[in-house]
């Protein structure tokens, strides 16, 4: 028999089989669409996206999320882009917030979520979501891009411990004075090789400084209001600031841990007493500290007029990549309104410091007795609400924002290491980042 016969007697066979199981009322089992979801956790927080997939996955027989970490944050929005161009992408890709812009430039690969959701015709109120949050995420009009996920904001940890047993537990730590103040005690005693650290370099240190001192970054509101934008972190703030952690960083009371992530480590050890990262990082805390922790607000400059302002909106989003089915579109709909229940969204909040995305959300955890016991949560959603934002602290949205993270990295470890001024490296970063945003812009015109 030749080949085509022999899958053609196949083909009757099953054809046969199905017209048998529905005479007789049942229904051949269809095999799940499945929806790839690439994404950038770890720890705790990888654990909860399994958790979250599979509860979607156990709740219906229709669609199943299949969820992959891909690295960190710029190396999963780089895989999905490049997997987008050989036409092998997931469905779900994991971005942080500042790459927003280059997903929003990226030509044809995304499907906003306002229509996946409408052409699902999947409930989906954007009133429902907090405007602090998916403000970010939406065109001008209020229509969202993308997905918010684990949205989180700026803090400072500390160990209170090692505070207590320092004699600064009732310490004011509300000014950066404040706190070089309470580092240089705990490095002179307690604490040798660390007085305070930070995760995140740029992120904290740039973006979240300059928001929170209702500072530009850059001009065109950041960014949001045109590509033809221009660097300002070479301010006399931000420069003074830079030169301030130099000077400390000579003695160890503030002690550089790296880029990203690194001074976290140093932190749930005990090693670091006082660190400034993400919310998103209690879930670590919470799973691996030995010690008594708690958090605070982000220091600020008194001298500076407004200050405190408001603290900008950290984590990522869920974008959706374009050439999937409509039905698969169906499946990427119903999971992102499954992660949209108050039950879900107040889990995620309160297990893993994430802000909540919802108003229902919220106000649950609110009506509870939850942030009496755990204040901690409410505290950068409270930072990111204090004041009304200005076009200083509404968000960044600036192009190939990952190499802009570099350049501002590199010329900050250059004056922590002594090899440049704090003048000079800030006045390279704003020259070379201006160069990354001209040609940013030149791809997407």
């Amino acid at each position: 028999m030749t080949l085509f016969a022999r899958l053609h007697a196949k083909a009757c066979f099953t054809g046969v089989i199905v017209l048998v199981l529905s005479l007789m009322g049942l229904h051949p089992v269809m095999a799940a669409t499945e929806i790839h979801w690439w994404h950038a956790m770890t720890d705790a927080n990888k654990s909860a996206v399994e958790e979250l997939a599979h509860n979607f996955n156990a709740s219906q027989t229709e669609f199943i999320i299949v969820p992959t970490a891909k690295g960190s944050y710029p190396q999963t929005m780089n895989a999905g882009l490049a997997a987008f161009e050989s036409g092998n992408a997931p469905h779900i890709l994991q971005v942080v917030e500042v790459g927003t812009a280059t997903m929003m430039n990226a030509q044809g690969a995304i499907k906003p979520v306002h229509q996946l959701m409408r052409d699902a015709n999947q409930y989906f109120d954007p009133k429902s979501y907090l405007p602090a949050i998916t403000g970010y995420y939406s065109t001008a009009s209020g229509e969202m891009l993308s997905f918010p996920f684990n949205s989180s904001s700026a803090v400072m940890w500390l160990n209170a411990d090692i505070l207590v047993r320092a004699g600064l537990e009732n310490a004011p730590l509300e000014t950066w004075q404040q706190v070089f103040d309470a580092a240089r005690k705990l490095q002179a005693g307690l604490s040798p090789g660390c007085g305070f650290s930070t995760a995140w370099l740029t992120w904290i240190m740039v973006e979240q400084f300059s928001a929170w001192h209702n500072y530009p970054i850059a001009t065109k509101v950041n960014g949001i209001d045109g590509l033809d934008t221009m660097l300002k972190t070479n301010s006399p703030l931000h420069v003074r600031h830079i030169a301030q952690l130099s000077d400390l960083q000579k003695n160890k009371i503030f002690d550089y841990s790296g880029r990203n992530d690194e001074g976290e480590n140093r932190f749930v050890s005990g090693e670091c007493p006082i660190l400034i990262s993400s919310s998103g990082f209690y879930g670590k805390v919470k799973a691996l500290a030995k010690f008594k922790f708690r958090s605070a607000p982000m220091p600020y400059y008194p001298d500076v007029a407004g200050a405190p302002q408001n603290s900008l909106i950290g984590g990522a989003s869920l974008w959706v990549m374009r050439g999937k089915t409509p039905h698969e579109y169906r499946g990427v709909a119903k999971f992102f309104a499954f992660v949209s229940g108050t039950e879900r969204q107040a889990w995620l909040h309160q297990q893993l410091g994430y802000l909540p995305v919802t108003r229902a959300a919220y106000e649950t955890t609110r009506a509870s007795s939850f942030y009496k016991t755990n204040p901690f949560h409410e505290m950068p959603l409270l930072s990111l609400t204090r004041k009304p934002p200005t076009e200083n602290s509404r968000g960044v949205r600036l192009g190939d924002m990952v190499d802009l993270r570099n350049i501002w990295a590199e010329e900050i470890e250059a004056t922590l290491e002594r090899r440049k001024s704090a003048q000079a490296a800030m006045d390279d970063a704003v020259r070379r980042g201006n160069e990354v945003l001209r040609a940013f812009e030149r791809r997407a015109d």
